[in-house]
């Protein structure tokens, strides 16, 4: 059974936001809540800046779970770390544990008060039926379900986030890291534009190799 995973490549990502703008328009987001953001590390240093998407990383181990005194989260199959929007009280206590800042809580009503949980769902919904109203209304698209990977995904103009098999992306993310070049051929300009690659250098003749 495969095991759901994201695998975001700071090397390519180029902090266009695509991610976050799917997410929110493929699963109507409430106002206020992200479930997906672009975070930049050392902002301005030169050399050092680093940007990567941020969500639910669907821990094997999720802290979110361990932390609810109502039991509203559970695990798929696939290793997708689900919730119970019902079931949730708003407490809070799972914000408090991830370390990722995934699980989000609108503002509702007077000051102070929380809504309803709200967090990445893999675009797999929740534990109504798949792609019926009341899923998509509480949760999003189950995306999972038709057989796609999730919208933050697909739309990544540089296939910096990576979603699918745990095994699998880790394979293509491996690959990258042998295989990448330095500077714009982090993220295949050559490949882009059709610059012919190196040929390798022939012996000598009269020599064997």
């Amino acid at each position: 059974m495969a095991r759901m995973k994201f695998i975001c490549d700071s090397e390519r990502c180029i902090e266009c936001n695509s991610c976050a703008t799917a997410c929110k328009n493929e699963n109507e987001v409430p106002w206020g809540v992200n479930r997906r953001r672009v975070v930049t590390i050392n902002d301005g240093v030169i050399g050092q800046e680093k940007t990567i998407s941020v969500a639910c990383m669907h821990c094997s181990d999720a802290p979110c779970m361990a932390v609810c005194p109502v039991d509203c989260f559970y695990k798929t199959d696939e290793g997708v770390v689900l919730h119970n929007k019902d079931a949730c009280i708003g407490c809070g206590y799972c914000s408090y544990a991830c370390p990722f800042g995934a699980p989000q809580f609108p503002s509702s009503g007077t000051f102070g008060l929380r809504g309803k949980m709200d967090k990445c769902t893999f675009c797999a919904g929740g534990p109504e039926e798949n792609g019926s109203k009341a899923e998509f209304e509480k949760y999003g698209r189950n995306r999972l379900s038709e057989g796609k990977l999730p919208a933050c995904a697909e739309m990544c103009s540089t296939k910096a986030l990576l979603a699918g098999d745990g095994d699998v992306v880790a394979d293509i993310f491996r690959t990258r890291v042998i295989h990448r070049g330095k500077g714009s051929e982090v993220w295949g300009w050559g490949t882009a534009y059709g610059q012919p690659p190196q040929q390798q250098s022939k012996a000598p003749e009269g020599k064997k190799s």
